[in-house]
């Protein structure tokens, strides 16, 4: 509307000029007879543009038809001497004249001498409605399902076959992914883990278990591979076990070589059997240490010994082996403790009565 009505003024004072300069400039004749028909006037100099021709044109129009009739004619009707000369300029009946459409747009060259609009300008209702604003990003959303429309990293990963509504149920995970960017981030780790030896059709699933490794220095993952190595597991072996175990490689070579080195000194195994267990069973490497000690007592203990404190706990209605419910006997008391323990905290009962039930098996 501001750049219509600034066409509208510039085209408005260009007619008045154009009018103004359109009298005719009468010349100075000996008698009113013998005066010639004078020349057109000329406009006042205007910048050269199409519509200011136009105009030119028409008003030097207008002067030649009005002001080259004979002057000089009789008062009792007769033709003066001057009507016999021949006319110089054709009597022509008066045209309407057309403006030129004030709506059309500005010649090219006239674009530097309109100012901007200000960013404060008012606009009408017809072109507010036209403004197509872009969706805002929601402050906070417990889904990353608002957020895909709006991120590249978001639709590449899902495309790759990520389930991120299960990446968002893992702690901090979906501000993970939200932070990175598909290209500087995130391929240089596709590449190293299809190096390793993931499948294609693996990496999907793999960062839906395992979406910490995008904040993982790569050479930090590339030393833990190394390290793999010098312990002699082939490449194969290694792709198996990161495949299966997704969070092998988040272990630093000391955490790593810690649990190696517990599951041979704690089975008592060689190198070869110990390598033949973790190939067979990584997520030992990966899972808590407490459930496997305990297991270890449980394996390492005599059936008999086990045989007879359960039969005895079920004589007195105290065998409980679920967590979660009261009164619960884990493997580790079970096994581990010493008689008289055992019968204080656990049987509720005196070393002399689980004594005398031994001698009723």
């Amino acid at each position: 509307m501001a750049l219509r009505a600034r066409q509208v003024s510039r085209w408005c004072c260009l007619l008045q000029a154009a009018r103004a300069a359109g009298f005719p400039r009468r010349l100075k004749g000996r008698s009113s007879t013998t005066q010639a028909c004078p020349e057109p006037a000329r406009l006042a100099p205007l910048p050269a543009r199409s519509a200011v021709l136009t105009w030119r044109w028409l008003a030097c129009r207008h002067v030649s038809v009005g002001s080259c009739s004979p002057t000089g004619s009789s008062e009792d009707g007769a033709s003066s001497p001057q009507n016999s000369l021949p006319s110089p300029v054709k009597r022509e009946e008066a045209k309407v004249e057309t403006l030129p459409n004030l709506n059309a747009e500005v010649p090219y060259e006239d674009w530097d001498d309109i100012p901007p609009s200000s960013a404060l300008q008012e606009i009408s209702e017809e072109e507010a409605v036209q403004i197509i604003a872009e969706p805002l990003l929601p402050l906070q959303s417990s889904t990353l399902r608002d957020y895909v429309d709006h991120s590249e990293t978001l639709a590449k990963l899902i495309h790759l076959g990520v389930d991120l509504s299960q990446v968002e149920k893992r702690q901090k995970a979906g501000q993970l992914v939200l932070t990175l960017d598909f290209e500087k981030d995130i391929r240089k780790i596709l590449l190293f883990l299809k190096d390793v030896g993931v499948e294609d059709n693996q990496l999907g699933p793999f960062l839906t278990k395992n979406p910490y490794i995008l904040a993982e220095d790569l050479e930090a993952l590339e030393t833990r591979v190394a390290y793999l190595k010098s312990k002699k597991f082939g490449k194969a072996e290694i792709a198996q076990m990161v495949s299966r175990a997704p969070y092998l490689l988040l272990f630093s070579v000391e955490r790593l070589d810690n649990r190696l080195g517990f599951f041979k000194n704690e089975l008592g195994l060689s190198v070869k059997k110990t390598k033949e267990l973790v190939i067979r069973l990584p997520r030992l490497l990966t899972g808590k240490l407490e459930p496997v000690k305990e297991n270890l007592e449980v394996f390492n203990s005599k059936l008999l010994r086990i045989k007879e404190r359960h039969m005895f706990l079920k004589f007195l209605g105290r065998a409980q082996y679920d967590p979660a419910q009261p009164s619960y006997i884990s493997l580790d008391q079970l096994v581990s403790l010493p008689d008289e323990v055992f019968c204080a905290e656990i049987a509720k009962a005196s070393i002399q009565d689980f004594e005398k039930f031994l001698k009723t098996l």
